[in-house]
């Protein structure tokens, strides 16, 4: 949680004393704050924490050191009784007695940066680093508190981005991403509720009705049916497009950190990296192949592909491999649909949408589909899904393999 303790400063003031301080560490992360008192070294417990009797009125001034204290643990006290995760710049404001809405966005926004990046979790911070950078280009304030932001704010941010020709789709994304940035802030006690500016300014609008995002089961078996002999440097696109789509539309990045040791028997066991659900997954025929290929290359690293080259990588180094290893799957899956002949301009995410999409019209429920893809934005279809067992989900997922009984949608 946190913790609390007062202590020395390490440098005098003018008049060779020493300020006493309250200093908080919070997931290991220190925050110094000035009591505005001071002593000498001499007369200081180094050990308890308070002054010694040497030190004249000791007795008021440790009473004066342990209602600070008191003061700073009824804080974290409150924090966690009302759920919470408190930033080190809220608990200052509170026991500074400055109110929230003083901690401004700025602040907020980089110490939810710092935690993505702290938890290794790169690619959530990277849209929060790309928005905030957008955002004060635009907004020169830093000193910008939230109930600041309002909707005919946001239509000034809007207007701006558009005049350095953002697309819908590169809007909407700095959008949400400021709308999730203002709903921390008001679980944090940052801002308050009624100043939420999107009840009126509705980030919908940005929705596309774009190109088609799934490809139907025989433009699926085109692009599995590539001829890796005639294209050598396809074979592993090629693989991981088959892995991904049999294996439920497993994300790329899930099929990146796979290891060997989540193949047990028959089946595949995961956590999806995204959303931390947990996974059971059966294996099916063209999944079988492709484990055995990659096993009999032997491999000196935990992972099942060679995308991650070596263990023990930190966060960032993993993420970096990412970026790289999925910007050329998507140009080569772009390759593989060119030689093939289709049109569609074919990624790693419409795999993962084909997948839903061709279950859908093999005839099974929309349930099921999204008990089997991990999905979890809404919590009422999660909770209904929950009681499915892994039999059904594996008996609605054979049924990639068979023939499509309804005719696919164009």
């Amino acid at each position: 949680m946190a913790s609390i303790k007062i202590l020395l400063r390490n440098k005098p003031n003018k008049e060779g004393q020493y300020p006493v301080v309250l200093k908080i560490i919070k997931d290991r992360k220190p925050k110094v704050i000035t009591l505005g008192i001071s002593c000498l070294k001499k007369d200081w417990d180094e050990v308890n924490g308070q002054f010694k009797k040497s030190e004249k009125n000791y007795l008021q001034r440790n009473r004066a050191l342990l209602k600070k204290k008191e003061q700073a643990l009824k804080i974290i006290d409150d924090f966690f009784l009302e759920g919470i995760d408190f930033t080190l710049n809220q608990f200052e404001a509170k026991f500074r007695g400055r109110k929230s809405s003083k901690v401004t966005v700025a602040e907020f926004w980089n110490e939810k940066i710092e935690d993505f990046i702290k938890a290794g979790r790169i690619g959530n911070s990277k849209p929060y680093q790309d928005t905030y950078n957008s955002f004060f280009k635009f907004q020169k304030n830093k000193n910008l508190v939230f109930r600041e932001i309002t909707p005919a704010l946001l239509d000034k941010y809007e207007t701006y981005l558009r005049s350095n020709n953002n697309s819908n789709g590169g809007i909407g994304i700095k959008m949400r991403t400021i709308r999730a940035l203002y709903n921390y802030a008001i679980k944090n006690g940052v801002v308050d509720e009624k100043y939420y500016p999107f009840k009126i300014y509705k980030i919908s609008k940005f929705k596309t009705v774009g190109a088609k995002k799934a490809l139907t089961r025989n433009e699926m078996k085109l692009m599995e049916a590539i001829d890796i002999i005639k294209y050598p440097h396809l074979t592993n696109t090629r693989n991981y497009l088959i892995f991904s789509y049999y294996m439920g539309g497993m994300n790329f990045v899930d099929m990146m950190k796979l290891k060997w040791e989540n193949i047990q028997g028959d089946r595949i066991f995961y956590t999806r990296s995204k959303t931390k659900g947990r996974f059971s997954v059966k294996m099916l025929e063209p999944v079988k192949q492709i484990v055995t290929y990659y096993k009999s290359q032997n491999r000196p690293t935990d992972y099942v592909f060679p995308i991650l080259l070596k263990d023990n990588l930190t966060p960032m180094q993993i993420d970096n491999r990412k970026h790289k290893t999925l910007r050329k799957f998507n140009k080569q899956l772009k390759e593989i649909a060119d030689i093939q002949g289709l049109e569609q301009n074919v990624t790693s995410y419409v795999i993962r949408h084909s997948f839903a999409t061709n279950l859908k019209f093999a005839g099974i429920s929309t349930d099921v589909i999204g008990k089997s893809m991990g999905h979890h934005d809404v919590s009422v279809t999660q909770a209904y899904l929950k009681e499915f067992k892994d039999d059904i989900i594996d008996d609605a997922m054979s049924k990639l393999l068979e023939e499509p009984k309804l005719k696919y949608a164009s």
